[in-house]
């Protein structure tokens, strides 16, 4: 028997809509890596994209435990001397709240050039609303 090995072209990409109310950043992130990346279906191939689009909606009301918002730490750099800018999650949740979500899930996956790929299916955003109706994004409920 040979071992399947899924390519670009065969690939359906489903869409889905996750509402982040109340859910715990960590554990919603895993489970958004593992749909991105494709690891749910049962044609994952490691060095093919066969993930599924993520809409993420109410990005400033996830939740995270104990002192995280303060202790965490969002750094950027441009590569000039003394670029280097630190930010907390609070703060990073009041300037742009879909960020943390991006963040977080970006650090799941893997350190590749597929992952540049990956992030950009995760579409997240403050509110209710969203631009991707037209893609009719069903609805996915994680178990706490």
């Amino acid at each position: 028997m040979k071992t399947y090995s899924a390519t670009p072209g065969e690939v359906e990409m489903k869409w889905y809509l996750v509402d982040a109310e109340g859910k715990t950043l960590g554990r919603m992130a895993t489970e958004i890596a593992t749909i991105l990346r494709g690891k749910n279906k049962p044609t994952f191939t490691p060095h093919t994209d066969t993930g599924d689009f993520v809409v993420v909606i109410n990005s400033e009301k996830v939740k995270m435990s104990g002192n995280k918002w303060t202790d965490e730490k969002f750094y950027t750099h441009s590569r000039f001397f003394g670029s280097l800018k630190e930010l907390s999650a609070a703060q990073l949740r009041d300037k742009d709240p879909a960020m943390v979500i991006q963040e977080a899930v970006a650090g799941m996956l893997p350190k590749n050039k597929l992952s540049k790929r990956l992030i950009l299916k995760l579409k997240a955003y403050k509110g209710t609303t969203h631009p991707h109706s037209a893609q009719k994004p069903e609805t996915l409920t994680f178990k706490d």
